[in-house]
């Protein structure tokens, strides 16, 4: 069962994504938070698997509630909630640990699936908006692009392969089944891939992959 929290000031939005998740069989909706400050302290009551972070609120924004997040004992994945216009901060919410966002206009069976992928430890990258997202604010910045190319320089020609489909925000079966390895082989070269490249998620090292110029 997919422990599962809302955070969002609109108690409308809150409600209708309640509903939706406590609809799913695997998903249960253990807390519901109005601002980040009330989603760190239900973290800490409660354990959460996913949480569901809208990006504007007050007192605390959904970019600072995602590094706050990510930095408890027990962190759970986080997916945020925006709109086209917010473009800018959905990528410093990826920057900050994110595991890949949702537009607030998403299909109800896309945001379900989006909690089960997250859960499992993929990312939600692969909506051509993401695509968008990152190439707008990883282009250009070559200071970044060499760094970016030098990490990349430490892993392995099959690390690579399988770095540049996770940057597709392909998951560890399609990468299998594309690369004709077992998944458990996948998990294992992911596993080595986020170590060697010192980042803490797939989103995280997509980005690189991008700042590097990894063909995907």
């Amino acid at each position: 069962m997919i422990r599962a929290m809302i955070v969002d000031d609109d108690a409308l939005v809150r409600l209708g994504l309640t509903d939706l998740l406590d609809g799913d069989p695997g998903i249960q909706v253990v807390a519901q938070a109005v601002d980040g400050l009330d989603a760190v302290e239900q973290a800490g009551a409660h354990r959460v698997d996913v949480a569901l972070v809208d990006v504007r609120m007050p007192r605390m924004d959904g970019i600072t509630a995602t590094a706050r997040l990510r930095a408890l004992p027990h962190p759970p994945k986080v997916i945020t909630l925006t709109t086209f216009d917010l473009d800018e901060y959905v990528y410093n919410a990826l920057a900050a640990g994110a595991d890949g966002f949702l537009l607030k206009d998403t299909d109800p069976t896309e945001i379900l699936r989006a909690v089960h992928l997250v859960a499992a430890g993929s990312a939600m990258l692969h909506p051509a908006a993401a695509r968008r997202l990152i190439d707008r604010y990883h282009a250009g910045n070559q200071p970044k692009a060499t760094a970016a190319r030098a990490l990349l320089e430490r892993l392995t020609p099959r690390e690579l392969d399988v770095l540049a489909l996770l940057a597709q925000g392909e998951t560890n079966a399609d990468i299998a089944t594309r690369l004709a390895m077992r998944e458990s082989t996948v998990k294992a070269h992911v596993s080595r891939i986020l170590t060697a490249l010192g980042v803490t998620n797939r989103v995280q090292a997509a980005l690189l992959a991008r700042d590097a110029g990894l063909p995907t």
